[in-house]
């Protein structure tokens, strides 16, 4: 008997113990699939934002809402119009609470030389107002980016990654701000100088026990070879000096991503703290760029700051949260019956003034390229897939060329499309132009689709009915030479020639064809 005793306590804790292994559920990165390069996350109340370089493409950063930071949705932009002192590279925004209003402090070229400097705009409502642009805030050096802003007991600072300092090197500079958070005060100071050439921006300042933290991001952002990473320094006064921790960097790449950097935290309210950065995917999930990523991090016994997994980045983390469920990357479809684009559209706004007008369920797409643009307007989305289709149908005849495109840029770019009496497939690559292939087509109206796979490589595909398709020759296009620096190339839609003579669309469908992250 006491043998049965003994085996059914021992069976009890064993099921106690799985229970509550079977408790712990996971999510998957990135938690914003597609090219979001150094977010930002605000927390009000149980919502929170986040918001991302949104570079040459318009409308200015995506904004993004979730109520458990693991499933977002994109709720609209920051800017639907270009700031009027900006001209291009919308980097790097970054949100603050204050005073009832939400603060957007961002990075842009100006429009009068082309140097990156820091605006500033405000909102009542981040939801369903649209931001108001302060113009101008900080024109410091001959290059200011990756504004932060800290309240430190009703005291307001901004700090931000320093250029052109004399001979000095790249510095983490701080001012402070006055309470309407709208203009500069006092001289600037110097927080942390780059003495080792590594690279220093992306700052996030808190305050912990008796210490004020930075994580700033050093080493290369971009690209195949990008080496990104997070160090932590800390401080007994916000001003310094700042001691760096021996340890850094605090968080890097490793087996799951190739490198990440440059992010934001928030507490949840329990306390605990989460750092939503981005990270770049290695093999064929580069090609989505910098994608969102969440990492839970902590305060150690030793007071610096750790990441409660490893130090370096992974795929799966802990739910922030129970009885979330992280839903599965959706596919995109838009039928055209919406008076206005829907909120996933963007358009190369640098190299062409877009007219994309919504007419009787059609898409009717044209536009004026600006100087040195020779390759017409194009309407994309952020890809979130490595392996995924896209198509639409063509309504109508003339002789512009219109349908589908991988896009980089003016320059860098692949196009399906049809014109006259055929569909033609042509290359851009460093501004050269090569046609890959063509077929004579009779119909009035065409259906065109594009395939990727691992990231990179396009097959083409046309039809008379949308059911049966014929690809335009055997091979796959490689289309990765078209990532530029700082993002990658997008699925979309592209016009070509006179805008008298438009692009119509019937409709366009994305389909992602497997999901990378089951």
């Amino acid at each position: 008997m006491k043998r049965l005793f003994v085996a059914f306590i021992c069976i009890l804790c064993y099921a106690c113990t799985s229970t509550q292994k079977q408790e712990i559920r996971y999510f998957v990165n990135p938690v914003i699939p597609g090219d979001l390069a150094d977010p930002t996350l605000l927390r009000m109340g149980e919502t929170y934002y986040a918001a991302g370089t949104s570079s040459e493409w318009a409308p200015f950063y995506p904004l993004y809402s979730s109520i458990d930071l693991v499933n977002w949705v994109q709720i609209g932009h920051i800017f639907e119009d270009k700031p009027e002192w900006t001209v291009s590279s919308f980097w790097a925004p970054e949100l603050f609470y204050h005073n009832n209003k939400v603060y957007c402090y961002y990075t842009a070229r100006r429009e009068t030389d082309g140097v990156s400097y820091i605006g500033v705009a405000t909102t009542s409502d981040l939801a369903t107002e649209k931001f108001t642009d302060h113009g101008l805030l900080l024109t410091f050096g001959t290059e200011a980016i990756d504004a932060f802003v800290f309240d430190d007991n009703g005291q307001l600072y901004i700090t931000w990654k320093a250029y052109g300092l004399d001979e000095r090197p790249i510095e983490l500079m701080g001012s402070k701000l006055s309470d309407d958070g709208l203009r500069l005060e006092d001289e600037p100071f110097s927080l942390l100088t780059d003495d080792e050439n590594t690279g220093m921006e992306g700052q996030y300042h808190f305050r912990k026990g008796d210490y004020y933290y930075i994580l700033y991001s050093a080493h290369g952002c971009c690209g195949p070879n990008s080496n990104y990473d997070v160090y932590a320094a800390r401080s007994k006064s916000f001003k310094g000096p700042y001691e760096t921790y021996e340890g850094n960097p605090v968080l890097h790449g490793g087996s799951d991503f190739i490198s990440c950097g440059h992010g934001t935290a928030a507490t949840t309210p329990d306390g605990r703290m989460y750092y939503l950065c981005h990270a770049y995917l290695p093999g064929d999930g580069f090609y989505m760029g910098r994608q969102a990523i969440l990492q839970e991090m902590t305060i150690g016994e030793d007071n610096w700051v750790h990441f409660a997994d490893s130090s370096s980045a992974s795929i799966k983390q802990p739910l922030p949260f129970n009885r979330v469920v992280q839903e599965k990357i959706s596919d995109f479809e838009d039928d055209f019956n919406e008076a206005t684009l829907k909120k996933e559209w963007a358009w190369n706004y640098v190299y062409a003034d877009i007219d994309a007008r919504i007419t009787n369920s059609q898409l009717v797409l044209s536009g004026k390229p600006k100087e040195g643009n020779q390759q017409g307007t194009v309407l994309c989305l952020r890809p979130v897939a490595p392996h995924y289709s896209f198509e639409t149908q063509i309504a109508g005849r003339n002789n512009s060329s219109k349908g589908l495109t991988i896009y980089g840029d003016d320059k860098n770019m692949l196009a399906w499309f049809f014109a006259d009496d055929k569909v033609q497939l042509k290359m851009v690559s460093g501004n050269r132009e090569m046609i890959l292939g063509e077929q004579p087509v009779t119909e009035e109206a065409v259906f065109l689709k594009i395939e990727i796979r691992k990231g990179c490589y396009a097959a083409c595909y046309w039809s008379k009915d949308g059911n049966t398709w014929e690809q335009l020759g055997s091979a796959s296009i490689d289309c990765s030479r078209l990532v530029r620096w700082d993002r990658i190339a997008r699925p979309g839609l592209i016009h070509i020639g006179d805008p008298g003579k438009p692009a119509v669309f019937s409709y366009f469908k994305l389909k992602n064809l497997i999901d990378e992250y089951e």
